[in-house]
């Protein structure tokens, strides 16, 4: 057995889904997209700026060979309460716990895997490196893109957490690369209430899934968009036909044993910090912190349309965010808006 069949019999053992490798030369293929993104004003608060850092792995690990991709599918099993409280939708990235944990977990057992055998140099990075974890995931066999920018694996769908281990061991690429597979489908593209899709294309500006975590305005426009959306945004990938019949996540860490699926919004609009944190500090969604997701319950608040609802408006205490004024006063136009 050699080293890489290793890797991938104890990946096995430790239940990831999903494993390939790939080498450590520079991801040529999305370098036009991210100069793209820079021209335009299109780049997040939460990604590396420098192009150059975002594509070569050895300007980030210089003795860098070769790269494990790992993904963990999180399309659990579980079905949300029907009752009567007002509901403010988590995206399933965020029903669980905080996936960087879990994933970093199970990278970490795998390196301590390998290093029975061999010992090595690693970095390893689950969202927060700079490199472009998609284009990793491609790479190394675990999906294709799909339409709507996220990696489509056959057997697990596109609901799926991707970290990658940088090390400096001399492994296998893997050479599958997978196209995609969406063909005249365009279900995800209609589907997005911005309009933020074309074809492989995301303005993440548009993305509801942005403007749920962003520090910035989110513009007046998009707003009755957001819907109920407290944090995150799974509409393009549910209507996905390839999410269907897939195989069900098996992680119990990502079942929504704390949150049930959802935040109740007349508890996060009354919240002290220290409650914030018992309730919600373990799920992925709470690295924004608390006056962001209560800024979006505002905006959902606003978008419920239930005047009866509008004295939690009234009690909310605006002083804890510098903006927090205009969303109450958006929020309270719009309740009682007929159109």
């Amino acid at each position: 057995m050699n080293l890489k069949e290793y890797i991938i019999e104890k990946s096995k053992i430790l239940n990831i889904d999903m494993i390939g490798f790939t080498d450590s030369a520079p991801l040529y293929n999305v370098k036009k997209h991210l100069n793209y993104r820079l021209e335009n004003n299109l780049q997040t608060e939460f990604e590396e700026k420098e192009v150059e850092r975002r594509i070569d792995p050895k300007l980030t690990f210089p003795s860098c060979k070769s790269i494990i991709v790992i993904a963990l599918s999180y399309n659990v099993d579980f079905e949300i309460t029907n009752d009567n409280k007002l509901k403010g939708a988590l995206s399933k990235s965020s029903w669980g716990l905080d996936y960087h944990r879990v994933l970093k977990a199970k990278m970490k057992s795998l390196i301590e895997e390998i290093k029975d055998i061999e010992d090595f140099d690693y970095k390893m990075y689950v969202d927060t490196g700079p490199l472009v974890e998609r284009e990793l995931a491609n790479k190394a066999g675990i999906g294709y893109y799909g339409k709507n920018c996220s990696i489509i694996n056959d057997e697990y769908g596109s609901f799926i957490f991707i970290g990658y281990i940088m090390t400096d061991l001399d492994i296998e690429a893997d050479t599958n690369r997978v196209y995609s597979k969406c063909g005249d489908c365009d279900l995800c593209i209609r589907a997005c209430p911005t309009n933020a899709l074309e074809p492989y294309k995301l303005n993440p500006k548009k993305c509801i899934s942005y403007l749920t975590q962003t520090k910035d305005i989110i513009p007046i426009e998009y707003r009755k968009k957001i819907n109920s959306k407290i944090y995150g945004c799974d509409t393009c990938q549910l209507v996905c036909p390839k999410n269907k019949d897939v195989k069900p996540s098996v992680h119990l860490d990502f079942i929504p044993y704390n949150t049930g699926g959802y935040m109740d919004i007349i508890e996060l609009l009354s919240m002290s910090n220290s409650q914030f944190k018992r309730k919600y500090g373990s799920m992925s969604g709470a690295w924004r912190g608390k006056n962001i997701l209560k800024r979006n319950a505002i905006i959902a608040l606003g978008n419920m349309k239930a005047p009866e609802h509008s004295y939690l408006l009234e009690n909310i205490d605006s002083n804890n965010s510098f903006y927090m004024e205009e969303y109450i006063k958006w929020a309270m136009k719009n309740i009682f808006l007929t159109k």
